[in-house]
């Protein structure tokens, strides 16, 4: 039987599409500390990738690089946060018995540095996307300071992914998350510590947003942060200021404003390079 040219044009297009499967990219991952990209590709408006066509989150690529400055409420700098691509994979989740949808993971090595290029601490980072939404790691949110007291303890983490939807809407609410520390030695709990963004809400966007590493539309999201120091359940110290975060879709925070408990601005992390990875 003779095949209509136009059905032939049909099959010969459809044996050329690329597979659509995405295959788990592995790179070991390095215990050594996170040095700044030789030549970073900065990003500017023309470069933003549209998040309709993410898979893996924030378009992130193996290998890639991301540099934020960090900066006190006078703009003067405090140090500097390395963050390293090294590995990409896709797995299934489970939504329920019958049901699974793709998910991708980007794991990042996270180095925050001093001015004098001195680790402060390191981080392993799991980001994830599925659907229409990518999820940063609540582990990102540690108050680091507030464990020092409890050194040689038995600590169990427990992080809330924040979830940073592909295309926003202003006047929405996000769900809260963070991280949960549990303190205990090897016959009793200690303590609680935790960090947790709640009160998410999309207030403005999208609006240009000038950077070192270029300019991106961005979405403006006010949060409650949250500190806590639970010893026993009658007893907690707690934190509660402002934060800010300037999101743009397909390419992740940009920009985090944090004030201090009388409104000031006390700590800023801005976004200085992002390159393409290899």
């Amino acid at each position: 039987m003779l095949i209509p040219p136009f059905r032939t044009l049909l099959l010969a297009q459809a044996l050329l599409l690329p597979p659509t499967a995405m295959q788990a990219q592995n790179s070991p991952v390095s215990t050594s500390p996170i040095q700044p990209a030789a030549t970073p590709t900065m990003l500017g408006p023309t470069d933003q990738p549209a998040p309709a066509e993410t898979m893996s989150p924030f378009n992130m690529a193996d290998n890639m690089e991301l540099t934020y400055r960090v900066l006190n409420g006078n703009g003067k700098p405090t140090g500097e946060l390395r963050q390293r691509v090294v590995t990409l994979a896709r797995k299934e989740r489970e939504e329920s018995k019958d049901r699974k949808v793709p998910e991708y993971t980007a794991t990042l090595k996270s180095g925050l540095y001093n001015t004098k290029n001195g680790l402060v601490h390191l981080q392993d980072l799991t980001f994830r996307t599925r659907r229409d939404t990518c999820f940063t790691d609540g582990l990102a949110d540690l108050n680091t300071d507030a464990l020092r007291s409890f050194r040689d303890r038995k600590l169990v983490y427990n992080p809330t992914p924040l979830a940073w939807p592909n295309t926003p809407t202003v006047g929405s609410t996000l769900p809260p998350g963070g991280i949960s520390v549990q303190v205990s030695s090897s016959v009793v709990s200690i303590a609680t510590v935790s960090t947790t963004i709640r009160k998410r809400k999309v207030v403005s966007g999208p609006t240009p947003l000038k950077t070192p590493a270029g300019t991106f539309s961005c979405y403006k999201v006010e949060s409650a942060r949250e500190s806590a120091t639970v010893p026993r359940p009658d007893m907690a110290l707690r934190t509660n200021v402002k934060q800010v975060d300037f999101y743009a879709p397909g390419v992740g925070i940009v920009r985090t404003e944090i004030y201090n408990k009388s409104g000031k601005l006390d700590e800023v992390r801005e976004l200085a390079s992002r390159n393409a990875g290899q």
